[in-house]
C-alpha cells in the first residue's frame, strides 16, 4: 500500500511538474515576443507544441506569430515562407482541435495575408472561402470577438477596394468591442487578442 501510495504520489508531482513546465515555456515564449523577437518566439512555441501533443494552443500561437510577421512590410520579401510555416503549425492545430473558431478566425487571417502578398492570383480564389470561415467560426462561437472583428475587417478591404460604403462593417466594429470588453479566456493561454486592434479600426472607420 506504502508503495502504492508513493507511486501515486509521483506520478501526481509530475503531472505538476509538466504543468509547471508548460506555463513556464508559454510565459517565456509570450514576453520573447513581447520583447519584439518574433522568430524566437516562434522557436519556442515549437517546442512547446512537440512536446504538449495534445495542445493546439502552442501551434495556434506559432502560426499567429508568423502570419503577424507576414503582414510586416518590413518582412515582404520571408513573408511566402512566413505563412507556409504558419500554415504548418495550424495543420497541426486543427487536428488537435477541429471545429475550433479560433482555429477559424486564425485559418481567415492566413488567407488575408496570401490575398495581401498576391491580390491578382489569391483575392478571387480565397475572398469567398475566408468569410466563409469567419461564417463558421461565428456560427459556432457568435459572440467571440475575434470572429465579429475580424470578418468585419476582411469585409472593410473589400468594401474599399470596391468603393461601397463600409458603415455595416464599422457598425460590427463597434460591437466586436463590446464583446472584447465581457469576452473571458478559457484559461490563462487562450486567445485575448484583438481589442487593440479593434479600437484602431474604429477609429479610422468610414475615413
Amino acid at each position: 500500500m506504502v508503495k502504492i501510495i508513493t507511486a501515486f504520489a509521483l506520478f501526481v508531482c509530475s503531472l505538476v511538474t509538466a504543468q509547471t513546465q508548460y506555463e513556464q515555456g508559454m510565459g517565456k515564449a509570450f514576453a520573447t515576443w513581447k520583447e519584439g523577437k518574433a522568430t524566437d518566439a516562434s522557436a519556442l512555441f515549437e517546442r512547446i507544441a512537440a512536446a504538449e501533443k495534445n495542445n493546439w494552443l502552442p501551434n495556434y500561437y506559432v502560426a499567429l506569430v508568423n502570419t503577424t510577421e507576414a503582414f510586416n512590410p518590413a518582412n515582404s520579401k520571408n513573408a511566402t515562407a512566413l505563412i507556409n510555416k504558419a500554415q504548418l503549425a495550424l495543420d497541426d492545430a486543427t487536428i488537435i482541435s477541429p471545429n475550433n473558431p479560433e482555429i477559424l478566425v486564425m485559418q481567415a487571417m492566413i488567407n488575408t495575408a496570401l490575398i495581401v502578398q498576391d491580390p491578382m492570383t489569391n483575392g478571387m480564389k480565397l475572398s469567398a472561402p475566408t468569410i466563409a470561415l469567419y461564417e463558421k467560426a461565428l456560427q459556432l462561437a457568435p459572440e467571440n470577438p475575434r470572429a465579429v472583428f475580424g470578418k468585419a475587417e476582411f469585409e472593410i478591404g473589400g468594401a474599399k477596394y470596391w468603393g461601397t460604403d463600409t458603415k455595416p462593417m464599422c457598425e460590427k466594429v463597434a460591437k466586436s468591442i463590446e464583446l472584447f470588453a465581457k469576452f473571458k479566456p478559457e484559461n490563462q493561454f487562450s486567445p485575448s487578442w484583438g481589442l487593440d486592434r479593434a479600437q484602431e479600426t474604429l477609429k479610422n472607420c468610414g475615413k
